[in-house]
């Protein structure tokens, strides 16, 4: 001990060199500075930074996922309908083999939306809000690829999975047109009429009408293959469709409505003629272009069925224009004089196919014929309508008094 008390008095303590002495200016401002917070307050203060920047991160987190969410539910949307048109030019067409009833491998145009293209028509039309969202959704959904090019009636309350259900054909939202067709119009005139309001796209009508299943009755033994298996069929109505429609969807709606205005007595008459759905329907277009009112129809049925009980030449020109289809006015000399199958001048039997879509008294017409024998019938100007012979010197006479 008495070594270490020498020790120091000689060097000094060593704590002592640390301390400056009293008096001093160094011991002066030593003692003015400050002491240091304690550790604990300063984790204290840096734990409640922490935790309010999680808290803060979690709400605006929670209010987007919740925004989301709104938006892909449809909650807090409005019932007020807006009208959404995605054009067939968006759409991307792919040719896809599938099978077809009978087991027939067959190639089908597909069309593939354009998704961007979707969400901006959507966004602009205020149904949904979150364009990226919409687009996340429906890649991870199969159902985006069903949507078809039309215009659809669409509200920002419908959930994300409900609006690519109904931006479909055929769906309780898409907006339908009525269209008219008129006795007499021919398959080319209904399907060019279709095309033209883009129902359907005209090569489509003819591919579905020659190769496409339609299962009635009336078209037992009609061979696929030509669309003209069908001409006559095409009901002359009203019907509604869906812009850029199945073809084959389109097409049986008139298929449907020549089914629902059979009844069964005509039924009847069609098996006790003799006569198949395809020959009376020939008959009933015949007369259908010829007649110029209601009641004469049956007369000019049991003209046309005279004649070819006596295997004589119909004679009857609207078969001959119904190869002209763009001719106005009466055949040339050069159609009558043309060798085809619808020129009944000078060819026996009925043409090939109806000539033109009838309406329903020309059918009954056709079914259920005046009985009668005569042979001619001419046109009578003044009238407007038209006079019938038994014999060609009466049919001659009377024509040589006309202006046609």
């Amino acid at each position: 001990m008495a070594d270490e008390t020498n020790f120091n008095k000689i060097f000094g303590n060593a704590d002592d060199k640390k301390k400056p002495k009293k008096g001093t200016a160094a011991a002066e401002k030593q003692k003015k500075k400050p002491a240091p917070p304690p550790v604990a307050e300063k984790e204290k203060s840096s734990g409640l930074m922490y935790f309010l920047f999680v808290l803060s991160c979690s709400i605006i987190l929670t209010c987007l996922v919740w925004m989301a969410a709104c938006d892909i539910l449809g909650f807090n949307g409005s019932d007020e309908d807006a009208p959404v048109t995605l054009a067939k030019s968006s759409f991307t067409e792919e040719r896809i083999e599938i099978k077809d009833d009978e087991g027939n491998t067959k190639t089908q145009k597909k069309l593939i939306p354009d998704i961007g293209y979707v969400a901006d028509q959507l966004k602009d039309a205020g149904v949904i809000r979150y364009k990226w969202l919409f687009r996340l959704f429906c890649n991870f959904t199969s159902a985006s690829d069903n949507i078809a090019p039309g215009t659809y009636v669409l509200r920002d309350a419908y959930d994300y999975r409900a609006l690519l259900m109904k931006m479909r054909t055929g769906s309780g939202s898409a907006v339908t047109l009525k269209l008219t067709f008129p006795e007499g119009y021919t398959m080319e005139q209904i399907f060019r009429l279709l095309d033209e309001q883009e129902v359907c796209e005209y090569e489509d009508l003819m591919e579905a009408a020659a190769n496409a299943t339609f299962n009635y009755a009336f078209l037992e033994g009609l061979e696929k293959g030509d669309a003209k298996r069908l001409e006559g069929f095409l009901f002359p109505d009203t019907y509604e469709f869906y812009k850029y429609m199945p073809a084959a969807s389109a097409i049986n709606k008139f298929l449907e409505g020549f089914h629902y205005k059979l009844t069964a007595e005509m039924l009847d008459w069609q098996k006790a003629s003799g006569y198949s759905w395809k020959q009376i329907v020939t008959v009933a277009s015949m007369i259908e272009k010829e007649a110029a009112t209601d009641s004469e129809r049956y007369v000019i049925a049991s003209v046309i069925y005279n004649r070819l009980t006596n295997d004589w030449p119909l004679q009857i020109d609207s078969t001959t224009l119904y190869e002209y289809p763009d001719h106005h006015g009466a055949p040339t000399a050069d159609m009558l004089a043309k060798d085809s199958p619808y020129n009944t001048r000078i060819n026996k039997g009925m043409p090939p196919t109806p000539i033109c879509s009838p309406g329903i008294v020309s059918i009954k017409a056709a079914l259920d014929p005046s009985e009668t024998n005569y042979m001619f019938y001419a046109l009578d100007v003044e009238s407007g309508t038209h006079r019938f012979f038994k014999t060609a010197s009466e049919f001659d006479a009377f024509v040589a008094k006309q202006n046609y």
